[in-house]
């Protein structure tokens, strides 16, 4: 049997199926550094999807929202967090129902990878 420890940061590399209704199952290690049912996706970089535990995702959006948005850097990074953000439900088997406007940005049809990138996935 292997036990999950929890370590703060979203570690590993995992490949799944989509499932019916775009849902894709977040992997166990990812779901345990979730503290809650919720996740927030939203557009990252390099067409990629970026998912955020709650708590952390209030804490960069607070960053954020400190640079003045008269400047061109503050309003440029608040269209691309927010814009596209959600915040999901994970249900009772670990799944989330990936947004089909995310899908499509980042390529994902019937395979998805999910990797730690140590404050999000």
């Amino acid at each position: 049997m292997v036990k999950i420890v929890q370590t703060g940061l979203f570690l590993g590399k995992y490949t799944h199926q989509l499932t019916g209704g775009n849902r894709v199952v977040l992997p166990k290690k990812i779901r345990a550094e979730i503290s809650g049912d919720e996740v927030i996706l939203a557009a990252g970089f390099e067409s990629c999807i970026a998912g955020f535990d709650r708590k952390k995702w209030e804490e960069i959006a607070k960053e954020q929202l400190e640079i003045p948005l008269y400047e061109n850097k503050g309003r440029v990074l608040r269209r691309q967090l927010f814009a596209n953000a959600m915040i999901l439900k994970v249900d009772g088997q670990g799944r989330v129902v990936l947004p089909q406007d995310l899908a499509t940005m980042a390529g994902i049809k019937e395979k998805i990878t999910v990797i730690g990138a140590g404050d999000h996935f």
